[in-house]
């Protein structure tokens, strides 16, 4: 897979690009990541790459020439994401749906925000959150990571296929040695090697720890017989609480 992140600031990129899995994922090509500055792609003799929003307002606004003569600059077929708090939230579908692509282009915004005719080079517009950062720096940072740990070979498949969101639940919890820790233990079941127990005793967990926490990703969820008996199970133990 080939990443390409079009960023002014490439210098935020140097710890992410040689620590832990993502280095190990470059190093061992399961992806190229490539930068791309659009300040030096600019026709502006003073390397302004931003300037003042028509009808006035505070800020700068990013210009269209750097960044689409950029855009053009980047060879192949490719697939361009654009990063900003107006797209779609990201989710983790997404990151499997665009660990499927060969080509991406991530497009990180700055400043104020940029000319409405940015948009138009973009096939998509993703966000993380509702909320504003800086830049697109840091999503494209968040949305390669998510990406590139599902491509074969970077971890095993085992070890994303449990992580949370993946099958639409929060992760089980998770334990290691010891078993007991300042009188906190491990739950017997984990500890019996009897693995049916074990993967039943996960998925119950898995449901608990949604039902606890994000409720609203249980929202049009349909429910084995045995998932709703959970649920019940959880429902009467909380309002007990109450």
């Amino acid at each position: 897979m080939i990443i390409d992140i079009v960023t002014l600031f490439p210098n935020m990129f140097s710890g992410f690009l040689s620590e832990s899995i993502i280095k190990r994922a470059i190093d061992d090509g399961h992806v190229t990541i490539n930068l791309y500055n659009p300040r030096e792609y600019t026709l502006d003799k003073h390397k302004h790459v931003d300037d003042t929003p028509y009808g006035g307002g505070a800020g700068m606004v990013l210009t269209c020439q750097p960044m689409f003569d950029c855009i053009k600059a980047i060879p192949g077929d490719k697939h361009i994401v654009l990063l900003s708090p107006q797209g779609k939230p990201y989710k983790q579908k997404d990151a499997y749906r665009l660990s499927n692509e060969s080509h991406l282009v991530l497009i990180c915004g700055h400043y104020e925000g940029f000319d409405e005719r940015i948009r138009t080079l973009a096939d998509e517009e993703l966000s993380i959150g509702d909320y504003v950062l800086t830049g697109g720096e840091i999503p494209a940072m968040a949305i390669s990571d998510s990406i590139i740990r599902l491509l074969n070979g970077v971890i095993t498949q085992e070890s994303h296929l449990h992580d949370s969101h993946s099958a639409g639940l929060l992760e089980h919890p998770q334990y290691t040695k010891p078993s007991v820790y300042e009188g906190l233990e491990v739950p017997e079941v984990l500890l019996n090697g009897n693995h049916a127990l074990i993967e039943k005793w996960r998925h119950k967990e898995a449901l608990r720890n949604t039902y606890l926490k994000r409720k609203d990703l249980l929202e049009g969820r349909e429910f084995t017989k045995e998932e709703q008996e959970w649920l019940e199970e959880f429902i009467e133990k909380e309002s007990g609480k109450n």
